[in-house]
């Protein structure tokens, strides 16, 4: 059995179409109504959009749905789904807490309920019988305004023990009128020692070199290779993983075939950049990571070498993997010592 690390996943582009269909027709009369029929839903909720801005508005969809109260719902499934399915061992669930808080209170009322999110999704996510290590990032976003994004990082800084980074999320455009502000928020972040990724050169338009210095992971960031390949070198030198999300790329019309994807692959492996293969939005795709690495092997854009090259970088550049082993060589070890049983390991389950 492989087991992955999930590096890049967002909390309401998780939830997969059945799941959430059911919740709206359970729970929900508004949004049963407005999807009666699972198949025209799941059409709707799969299909490829135009631009990065308009899947983006898909979010939202599901950020109206989860609440304090339903959190707990979403996220046993989410896990659930992604053990048994995925064979993940580890979870990085990134997601915008003030998106979750309650609409018709105040900003700062919204700030104080934060913690409360972040609570909640962390705890929701302790499951001994979905035993996956899972932490996670804080997304500052780019439609918030900057008290709120400050909280965040703040937040993430009080909540070690579910937090494990920052993240900037939202529509990438939005960035450059606001650039300063968000290079003085991760400089903050790293001098209260939190680790940092961010949606980096992702499109065209998200090409942004001034917050590199400020990551230690970059949030896609394929058109490095495919547009600034002089960069490479830096990026191998500052050890700057790069989170690559295959199907994402044609769900916005980034790329058009995954050809492409050929290019960024081979030359980030030339000049020693590593990459960590995730799934970004699984329930939005409908692609599980196995077939992330599956597709991507099956269509020559990687070897199995490569495959499992981007298999171990996901542990090595995991912000909270807490064990010196990968859970292959961890389990590789347990078979040939029956008797040796690592207790505390979140891949293993009690006798």
């Amino acid at each position: 059995m492989t087991l992955h690390a999930e590096l890049h996943r967002h909390l309401g582009g998780s939830v997969v179409p059945r799941v959430l269909w059911r919740y709206f027709q359970r729970n929900h009369e508004q949004l049963a109504a407005q999807f009666p029929d699972y198949p025209e839903f799941e059409a709707f909720y799969t299909r490829p959009r135009n631009t990065l801005e308009e899947y983006l508005e898909l979010h939202t969809l599901v950020e109206s749905v989860q609440t304090p109260i339903t959190l707990p719902y979403f996220v046993y499934r989410l896990l659930r789904g992604a053990y048994v399915f995925e064979n993940l061992a580890y979870l990085e669930l990134r997601y915008t807490p003030y998106l979750r808080t309650s609409p018709d209170l105040s900003e700062s009322a919204r700030i104080d309920q934060m913690v409360d999110i972040v609570k909640i999704v962390g705890q929701s996510a302790q499951l001994s019988e979905y035993p996956i290590f899972t932490r996670q990032i804080l997304c500052m976003h780019s439609r918030l305004p900057y008290a709120v994004n400050r909280a965040i990082v703040d937040l993430a800084a009080q909540l070690p023990e579910y937090v494990c980074g920052i993240d900037l999320a939202g529509g990438d455009l939005q960035y450059r009128e606001r650039l300063d502000e968000f290079i003085a928020l991760y400089r903050y972040g790293r001098s209260l020692g939190l680790n940092t990724t961010g949606h980096l050169y992702e499109t065209v338009d998200g090409c942004y070199p001034e917050l590199l210095p400020y990551l230690m992971r970059i949030g896609h960031g394929i058109q490095i290779p495919l547009l600034y390949p002089e960069l490479l070198p830096q990026i191998a030198q500052q050890r700057q993983c790069l989170e690559v999300c295959p199907t994402t790329y044609f769900k916005t019309g980034t790329l058009e075939n995954l050809s492409q994807l050929k290019t960024v692959f081979e030359r980030c492996f030339a000049s020693g950049v590593d990459i960590a293969i995730c799934t970004d939005n699984a329930g939005l795709h409908n692609v599980r990571l196995p077939f992330e690495y599956e597709n991507l092997l099956t269509q020559d854009v990687l070897s199995f070498q490569e495959l499992q090259a981007c298999q171990d970088a996901a542990f090595r550049h995991a912000f909270a993997w807490p064990y010196p082993q990968q859970p292959t060589s961890m389990l590789s070890q347990l078979l040939q010592s029956p008797d040796v049983f690592l207790e505390d390991s979140p891949t293993c389950v009690s006798r």
